[in-house]
């Protein structure tokens, strides 16, 4: 089962600041577009680990990241909430 699902909009959280990506993605906004699954849960023991969530940025840009990475943005959290 994904974390996320293609619509859910989403915060890139990358508290890292070591992080290559954390300058520039870390805190951007976007849309979950495909959930894509590998075989990183096999590697790490963690389910969770077998999807790739493609998110659209609100910048345009499109990128792969793992659960951890992200959270529900404030106002998807507020309308699942209901």
């Amino acid at each position: 089962m994904s974390h996320f699902n293609p619509g859910d909009r989403v915060r890139v959280d990358l508290p890292d600041q070591t992080d290559p990506d954390h300058q520039e993605h870390h805190g951007k906004h976007g849309t979950i577009v495909e959930v894509l699954d590998d075989d990183g849960g096999k590697v790490t023991g963690d389910e969770r680990d077998s999807h790739l969530y493609r998110v659209e940025l609100d910048t345009g840009t499109t990128i792969d990241f793992r659960w951890r990475d992200l959270r529900l943005s404030i106002d998807e959290q507020a309308s699942k909430e209901f």
